[in-house]
């Protein structure tokens, strides 16, 4: 069928019209999706063609003792609903929380005079409080950060800031495997009979 450019239709050329309102959209990588426009959500069909669904490689994952993150913002209320997020995402993923801590709030006060000349008695005063919320995973492969990092990451609330500090597992080098020990001259003891 020939794509219709017109009201009511999808942009470009991906868009074939079968029904009234419902397309047929053609992608290179999935090879047809079905839905339909109105009051109600249709049906969604997802035909993958030959493409894997789990890229399989040779090479390890990344493995970390600790993931721990850090979430700061002026509203209490806000970390409180965000920090429950991030631990039921966290547990639906089947991830080990470690502990879950409210450090210390900072309070920044800042002095001003009201009018800007005069009135030195006349002072008004200004304070910004950041709260704090700490989430420390343990025990994760690179990947499943990855994925929880990007979640919590895409549904972070709007004024609050995120840090994230990750400690790797790895391998110790081999010149530090080998006992310094086993390479030293050894001594040989004299025994004194008498």
């Amino acid at each position: 069928m020939p794509a219709k450019k017109g009201s009511g239709t999808l942009p470009g050329s991906y868009a074939v019209r079968v029904a009234p309102k419902q397309y047929l959209l053609q992608n290179k990588n999935l090879m047809w999706i079905q839905f339909s426009l109105g009051t109600d959500l249709h049906t969604v069909f997802q035909s993958y063609g030959n493409m894997p669904l789990v890229s399989i490689s040779d090479e390890p994952d990344t493995l970390y003792r600790r993931l721990s993150v850090l979430v700061k913002g002026h509203d209490k209320a806000v970390l409180d609903s965000y920090e429950y997020f991030a631990v039921l995402a966290a547990e639906e993923l089947g991830l080990s929380i470690e502990k879950v801590y409210e450090p210390p709030r900072k309070i920044e006060r800042m002095t001003l005079l009201k009018s800007v000349h005069v009135y030195k008695k006349h002072r008004v005063q200004y304070e910004m409080r950041t709260y704090y919320r700490c989430l420390e995973l343990k025990h994760l492969t690179g990947s499943t950060a990855n994925v929880y990092l990007e979640y919590i990451q895409r549904n972070l609330p709007e004024g609050v800031a995120m840090e994230v500090k990750k400690t790797k597992i790895e391998k110790l080098p081999e010149h530090i495997q080998k006992p310094i020990w086993g390479t030293l001259p050894q001594v040989e003891e004299t025994v004194n009979e008498s």
